[in-house]
């Protein structure tokens, strides 16, 4: 059957070329619509983990969302953060964001290359004396960045900063669309808040990420595709592939 209409669940993307020559080329409507936001934790919630920012050497960041509410919260509750503080980031482009709070100083500023293990080798000896904190979303899997952190016998605690918050979709008929494009378990928790007894029987699912297949299996909803893969490092390139053999 051949595939007329795809709704990925983020907001649309500043490049939209890729789907855009999907769209000519194939003749798909592809529709973009966010499926949850993320949203920084009130002071009171932040409160709730009992957890006193100053207490820690060292703050560990994995996404821009979860500096901003770091420094919001931080601003909130009168915590002025000391210049010794260290910052560890999974990738240069969440390190340079830094620069939106603080003065960027390479010898309190380290990044990995996305991997949990490129984090532990930033830390390497020189820093293994730090108290690190590491901040979170409510949905995120630190597993394998706690679990190197507690092979290394380095001293941290995990907290929670932002959270995701469903959007209101019941306006949208999720069965007009051939193809669903998940990214994260939230788009999935999202779906059954709107839709509590959606049953997956035309539509099929594309998921980007290894995070989010074992929550679709927990979930009973069946994958058509999963990226990224070789061939396919990303949703455009995947869902090509796909239409190139089901809309020819």
């Amino acid at each position: 059957m051949a595939i007329k209409k795809i709704l990925i669940s983020q907001e649309m993307p500043l490049n939209k070329a890729p789907y855009e020559s999907l769209t000519e080329k194939y003749g798909v409507q592809i529709d973009f619509k966010p499926f949850f936001l993320i949203e920084p934790l009130s002071s009171r919630e932040f409160r709730a983990q009992r957890l006193n920012v100053l207490d820690y050497t060292a703050i560990v960041f994995s996404a821009r969302h979860t500096i901003d509410a770091f420094f919001q919260l931080c601003e909130e509750l009168r915590v002025k953060v000391p210049e010794t503080m260290k910052y560890f980031c999974t990738t240069e482009a969440v390190a340079m964001y830094l620069q939106k709070h603080i003065v960027f100083r390479k010898r309190k500023i380290f990044y990995g290359n996305g991997t949990p293990s490129s984090v532990i080798d930033q830390i390497g000896a020189k820093h293994k004396g730090e108290k690190f904190l590491i901040t979170t979303s409510d949905s995120s899997n630190v597993e394998p960045l706690t679990s190197l952190f507690k092979a290394q016998g380095l001293d941290f605690t995990t907290s929670v900063f932002v959270k995701s918050v469903s959007q209101d979709l019941k306006s949208e008929n999720i069965e007009d669309y051939d193809l669903v494009v998940f990214y994260n378990p939230s788009d999935i928790k999202s779906l059954f808040e709107n839709f509590p007894d959606f049953k997956p029987e035309k539509v099929k699912f594309v998921t980007f990420g290894k995070q989010i297949v074992k929550a679709m299996e927990e979930a009973g909803l069946p994958v058509e595709i999963q990226a990224p893969t070789p061939e396919a490092p990303s949703v455009a390139r995947a869902l090509e592939l796909y239409l190139s053999a089901h809309n020819a």
